[in-house]
């Protein structure tokens, strides 16, 4: 990976990583387009640089972390069914990390769902979250294990299946993404360095670029996004969706076929 990759690499996961459209998704597309989506190192560098991402919910949202302990505590338990089945399904997860194929069909079928999602739920009028509402929250974000689902996606889709409104459901989302990202970030680092890899000089300076990038880019499209998502709804990330499965899909046989010509 040089310097460009990473950039390329961060301004994607800052864009995407809060929005319903998979940041994990167009992180491997992109990689796979530059060959690279199989090293290791670019494995631990989409993980890594959600470290940035993370820093932009923080300086947003600031003054919501000092709520209460109760905040803390929903978290958690919304936590605790990533921790469960990403223990239990790592490798089977790590393996999908290097499929376009993957990502396009849930890119597909996550865009037919939210085409569909605000005449199925609408904008609901809950404000508050409960304990079990946010562990089925929980259980909805596990979706995103799959590459192409989107982590935000699901579990805002799960907070609207509980008459949360869809900026309440979106910003729990947001909060929801740090212990989750922390969490990933430092289950893959120990795999890293367990695997008996070691992060080189230039390699630290990719990963300090790809967080700066990715927090600076994040912090613009978090506050587009909740402007954009509390007055339109989810049709147009549908479309999207729809269209850039579709598309990668094309892209991988047409090129699959002239390497077999």
């Amino acid at each position: 990976m040089d310097t460009l990759q990473a950039i390329v690499l961060a301004v994607i996961e800052g864009i995407t990583e809060f929005l319903p459209v998979s940041s994990t998704g167009h992180m491997i597309v992109a990689s796979s387009f530059y060959g690279i989506a199989q090293d290791d190192f670019t494995k631990l560098f989409t993980i890594v640089i959600q470290l940035g991402t993370i820093m932009s919910v923080i300086v947003l949202y600031f003054k919501r972390f000092f709520q209460s302990v109760d905040f803390y505590f929903k978290l958690l338990v919304a936590f605790i069914p990533a921790v469960i089945l990403g223990l239990l399904f790592n490798d089977a997860i790590d393996g999908l990390l290097e499929s376009p194929i993957t990502v396009a069909i849930s890119l597909i079928i996550g865009g037919f769902i939210l085409l569909k999602v605000d005449d199925w739920f609408g904008d609901g009028e809950g404000t508050e979250i409960s304990y079990l509402t946010a562990l089925k929250i929980g259980f909805f974000q596990c979706l995103a294990m799959i590459p192409g689902v989107s982590r935000s996606g699901a579990s805002i889709v799960g907070g609207m299946s509980q008459k949360l409104s869809r900026k309440v459901a979106a910003e729990f989302s947001f909060f929801l993404a740090i212990p989750t990202m922390l969490g990933a970030t430092v289950k893959k680092s120990y795999d890293y360095y367990k695997a008996g890899f070691e992060l080189t000089h230039d390699q630290v300076n990719l990963l300090i670029i790809g967080n700066v990038v990715g927090f600076i880019v994040a912090l613009i499209a978090i506050k587009s996004f909740i402007n954009y998502l509390s007055k339109h709804g989810f049709k147009i990330f549908g479309y999207y969706r729809i269209i850039a499965g579709a598309l990668i899909l094309l892209i991988h046989f047409f090129v699959q076929k002239l390497t077999v010509i």
